[in-house]
């Protein structure tokens, strides 16, 4: 440095000194960002699990009111157990894709309808016909049947008859699919209960019978913008599934589905429908739900061989519309009410 001038020697050693500085600044920052990170629980480092971006959003606030919620994937470890439960849900919101009249595995096996279309939100909707009680309740006896029935007859039951289909193979990936979701979403609840907000809503009855012809008022009043007027539905333009499924004809539910039933149809509309409508917020009253459920369930539909339902004529529901009976009511009054005063207590 000898032959550089005093200026120049003192311009050298500041440019050194800032050099020194900015690498130790440098140093000082990192640092300073891995001990933030470290007070921050790890949440970067591994020692929390890893969140699942696709599924983070569906984690929930516990419901004030204490109704029953579908639980996270969230939290599912098992790579393999959460593509089987994802693979059911799909199954569900989507049916209509694998089995329906294009269904990529087994087409034209059901009327093109989706599981969800009945069990709201991929059976998870607060009184929409949810799956929140089901595995908790199965196996069980089903006076329907005679029988004691497991999921996989729960499962085939909606198939053949609310999707008016044939059953699915006990042993295929689907089946297996359906029935780990259904067991997934009521993996907290306790064996023999039945969860606040599962299945139905209840719905006060009538003194009068349904009235079908009010309830056709109301269907193209209330209904008929989305299930067209003639009850069709709406299908995508792909012609896969519907948007808005049909309500009576030869691609709906049939007469041996659970909401053929009035009583069923009514509790299920008055907390979901129209479109918007929910437990807390309805839009029907009472006597709409109790009449609409009339009328839809006049108009013809497929037909099922119901011969072997109920063997026990005594644990047949009071609304069930097919006879014969234990009392001496008419299939119209099982049918259509008034209910309470039948002395069938089912």
């Amino acid at each position: 440095m000898s032959d550089y001038s005093p200026l120049e020697k003192r311009l050298l050693a500041s440019v050194s000194m800032m050099t020194k500085l900015t690498i130790w600044l440098f140093f000082i920052v990192i640092g300073l960002l891995i001990y933030i990170l470290t007070l921050t629980e790890n949440t970067y480092w591994g020692t929390k699990p890893d969140v699942d971006q696709n599924t983070a959003s569906e984690v929930k606030v516990k419901d004030p009111n204490g109704f029953w919620e579908a639980p996270s994937t969230y939290g599912i470890r098992d790579e393999a157990e959460k593509e089987l439960v994802n693979y059911g849900k799909d199954l569900i919101v989507n049916t209509a894709f694998y089995f329906g009249p294009k269904g990529t595995v087994r087409p034209m096996s059901t009327n093109g309808m989706n599981c969800q279309n009945c069990h709201l939100e991929g059976g998870t909707k607060v009184f929409g016909n949810n799956y929140g009680a089901v595995s908790a309740n199965y196996p069980r006896y089903r006076p329907r049947s005679g029988s004691i029935e497991n999921l996989y007859k729960r499962v085939n039951d909606c198939f053949e008859r609310s999707l008016n289909g044939q059953p699915l193979d006990s042993v295929s990936r689907e089946m297996k699919a359906i029935v780990t979701y259904i067991q997934f979403l009521g993996k907290d609840v306790p064996k023999g209960s039945k969860p606040k907000g599962s299945g139905f809503q209840d719905l006060t009855m009538m003194d009068r019978a349904c009235d079908p012809v009010k309830g056709g008022i109301v269907y193209q009043d209330k209904c008929a913008s989305c299930h067209q007027k003639s009850g069709e539905g709406q299908m995508s333009p792909d012609g896969r599934k519907y948007v808005y499924p049909p309500l009576w004809g030869s691609n709906s539910y049939n007469d041996g589905a659970g909401l053929y039933r009035v009583t069923n149809f009514a509790r299920f509309v008055k907390a979901n429908m129209p479109l918007g409508a929910s437990h807390d917020n309805a839009i029907l009253s009472d006597e709409e739900a109790w009449d609409v459920a009339a009328f839809v369930n006049s108009q013809p539909r497929p037909k099922k061989d119901i011969s072997l339902d109920w063997p026990k004529k005594e644990e047949k529901p009071k609304d069930h519309p097919f006879g014969p009976y234990a009392d001496g009511f008419s299939e119209t009054q099982h049918k259509y009410g008034p209910w309470n005063s039948m002395n069938n207590k089912k």
